[in-house]
Parts: C-alpha cells; structure tokens; sequence
C-alpha cells in the first residue's frame, strides 16, 4: 500500500499522509519536550530538548524496534504531529507494535487522528509480520477512544495502574488491532 506516499481525504478538504521524519520537524519535537500540555493528559514532566536531533542524526528517527513518522496534512503540506510505534513481544514469536499518536492542538477535533493511527496500522502489517498492534489511552480522553474505534481497534480491557501522571497512579484502557480485522477504511463513512 506505501502510506508513506497515500494521502486519505479527512474534513475541510484536507487529506492525510504519513512520511519519515525531516530535519525541519525537529523543533516541533522540542516543543513536545518543553512546552507543558501541549502534548495533552501524556505530559510527563520536561525532557531534554536536544533528545530529539540526537535521535534524529542516529537513525532519522526509523529504528527497527520504534520510530516516528510525520502526520502530515495535504494540500499545504504542513506536519500536524507525529505517530510512533514500538515493538514488544508477549512469548515466543508473539511480537507486537504499540502505538501512538500527538497531535497539534490546530488539527485536534477533524479527523486526522484515526486516519493517522489507520495509516500506521496499514504501514506496519505491510512491512512487518506482526499480528497484533495495540494502543492505551486514558479514561478520560473520549476522543481517543472514538479515534482509536474509527481506526479499527477494540477494546480490550482496564489496564490498573498502568501509569503514573500528576502525582498518582493511574488506570488505563487497552485497545487493539489484528491483522485480520476488518479494515477501517471499509466501513468510514467518512
């Protein structure tokens, strides 16, 4: 399918594409890192702004077991954020991909979110023999349930304590995707 190159039509006229990471995105990445809430409930406290290049100039930020790849929003061409992945590996030959998405606060609210995820989703069962791929999200955050949904994923379950956010423990929920699943882009609507 190559969704490096396929740009998939969301609201306003805009259409959605994934592609590697440029030097240009880079500041964007530093504003993950230093500005507080601009990554939304995953804020975790400041991290070190120069992380971002040294990742990039090692290996432009398309690692074997985790990456990040550009949502880029057409005709303007502008990056709206990023979606990441990292493998992981329940037994034996059970491998997996995580996912996630950050997105701008513009772009937040008109569809690029799940096409994004469904885009990584499709990217990552072409190139790779996983059959699953999952994504957590918090309670809270309704609209990245409806995102994850519209992308294709079920949930799965609560995950307890699964992270610590603004001085507590927290609960989170599990979503996933199998290879198998019906695809998103067959029932959209959209």
């Amino acid at each position: 399918m190559g969704s490096d190159v396929t740009a998939v039509p969301a609201k306003d006229d805009l259409a959605v594409r994934l592609r590697p990471v440029g030097e240009a995105d880079l500041e964007m990445f530093r504003r993950f890192c230093t500005e507080p809430g601009l990554i939304g409930l995953d804020w975790s406290g400041f991290r070190d702004p120069g992380s971002p290049a040294r990742r990039f100039a090692a290996d432009g930020w398309l690692g074997a077991d985790d990456g990040r790849l550009i949502v880029q929003v057409e005709p303007d061409q502008a990056a709206a954020g990023f979606v990441s992945y990292l493998s992981g590996r329940y037994s034996g030959m059970a491998s997996y991909w995580e996912i996630g998405i950050a997105l701008l606060p513009a772009w937040r609210g008109r569809g690029i979110g799940w096409r994004a995820q469904a885009l990584l989703c499709d990217y990552l069962f072409e190139h790779t023999p996983a059959q699953r791929i999952q994504a957590g999200t918090h309670p809270e955050n309704v609209a990245e349930q409806r995102s994850l949904e519209k992308a294709g994923f079920q949930l799965e379950g609560v995950v307890r304590a699964s992270e610590f956010r603004a001085g507590q423990w927290r609960d989170g929920y599990l979503y996933s995707r199998l290879r198998d699943d019906p695809s998103p882009w067959d029932r959209s609507g959209e």
